[in-house]
């Protein structure tokens, strides 16, 4: 019998330390259970489309999970484990560049046709419009990403 492979993805707790609201609890893991977290958004949209082609497979699953105390220093609790059967999936996003050239937040393009509002995203995210731009101010937005959803919702 083949061994499944298991794709950890860790969900914050906690805003990060980059974030103006470093500290304070995000509410994402309640937000999952309760589906108003339906994905999470996550850099490096070639390596996780490799990792959902094995879990399209039945080869691997995706694993949310988060620390139960100090990031590496304790220990973390898988929220759920999800595979092929249970319509979770990938998307590529990318951002439209700005008058300035820039790629930025507010021009969002998903799977080179969708150009759902930025808004929908956020919120989709367990964000709010203003905390996901602070989110994701610091990350490369030339390089496509990567929208893992936790159900079967797809933009």
């Amino acid at each position: 019998m083949k061994k499944i492979v298991r794709y950890r993805i860790p969900v914050s707790i906690v805003f990060p330390a980059t974030h103006p609201r470093a500290g304070e609890p995000t509410d994402f893991r309640m937000s999952i259970y309760t589906g108003f977290k339906i994905h999470t958004i996550r850099a490096n949209y070639a390596l996780w489309a490799k990792r959902f082609e094995k879990i399209n497979r039945g080869e691997a699953v995706l694993e949310p999970y988060f620390w139960t105390g100090k990031p590496y220093r304790s220990k973390p609790e898988t929220i759920f484990q999800l595979g092929k059967d249970d319509e979770i999936g990938i998307q590529r996003l990318e951002f439209y560049e700005d008058k300035d050239g820039v790629p930025a937040l507010r021009y969002p393009l998903v799977n080179n046709f969708s150009e759902p509002d930025i808004e929908v995203i956020a919120k989709n995210d367990g964000l709010s419009l203003d905390d996901f731009k602070d989110w994701f101010k610091g990350y490369d937005l030339s390089e496509p990403m990567a929208i893992i959803h936790f159900i079967k919702f797809r933009y």
